[in-house]
């Protein structure tokens, strides 16, 4: 996998990460406003699917879902998993000469 591929993965998860990170925080401001939410289940679902440390950091920037246990738990739990995920591929495209 040549460089330019490399960026367009990491900008590919960094805008991810940024809509996680908004999606928390337009919950956020819908719970203080009374207004129809966000599930719980696609704050997660979004989480896991590569956007752990925008969960993460929207979790801890706007104070939101941090007194719900899953979420305490689950968050940190999708940060080292998809942390350990990012290793092991790059090891193994750096042990198969594809990078």
């Amino acid at each position: 996998m040549n460089s330019i591929n490399h960026y367009i993965v990491y900008a590919v998860l960094a805008a991810w990460n940024i809509i996680v990170f908004i999606l928390y925080g337009a919950d956020k401001s819908k719970a203080k406003n009374r207004k129809r939410r966000i599930s719980e289940n696609t704050l997660l679902l979004t989480a896991f699917f590569v956007g752990s440390i925008g969960a993460f950091l929207g979790m801890m920037f706007f104070r939101h879902k941090t007194k719900h246990l899953l979420f305490k738990i689950l968050l940190p739990f999708f940060v080292i998993l998809h942390i350990a995920a990012a290793v092991a591929v790059y090891y193994f495209l750096l042990s198969n000469s594809l990078i």
